[in-house]
């Protein structure tokens, strides 16, 4: 159990940015970052931007048997990423209920800034069975304070 509160003073940002480097077994025939390894890195952001915030998915599943499961995925694809691009994963909330979380992510390419694409999810909260339950308030709370609606 967590024996202080989670961080979220002000100035605590919302927004998390994790760097990756496109890897040769990542990428298609043509070269090119194959495009399922996108939402791979929109979960690599969601981790680290949970971490941000002062807890982890493993946290959140052993501690509370709280589960978050996505529902609904989507990206639209901007410009290629290649081979040993570093890419910046940007990641923040977009939406907070009870039991629905909705993220954003953006894929910039770290030398210029350029966009390379842009997503969402959505996830459900669900206990170990997977049936729908409400986010425990020390997480809503979190989640509310990083979208500035308290």
């Amino acid at each position: 159990m967590h024996d202080k509160p989670f961080d979220m003073r002000p100035g605590r940002s919302s927004v998390c940015e994790t760097r990756i480097r496109a890897r040769y077994a990542e990428t298609d025939q043509m070269g090119v970052v194959y495009h399922s390894n996108h939402f791979i890195w929109f979960e690599v952001g969601r981790v680290e931007l949970l971490r941000q915030f002062g807890f982890s998915y493993k946290d959140m599943e052993r501690e509370d048997g709280c589960f978050i499961a996505v529902v609904e995925a989507e990206c639209r694809y901007r410009a290629p990423v290649l081979y040993d691009d570093e890419v910046v994963v940007r990641t923040f909330l977009k939406h907070v209920r009870e039991r629905v979380l909705r993220f954003g992510y953006e894929l910039r390419r770290a030398e210029s800034g350029e966009l390379l694409a842009e997503g969402e999810t959505t996830h459900i909260i669900a206990d170990s069975k997977m049936k729908p339950r409400t986010l425990p308030e020390k997480y809503l709370k979190v989640f509310r304070a990083a979208l500035g609606s308290h």
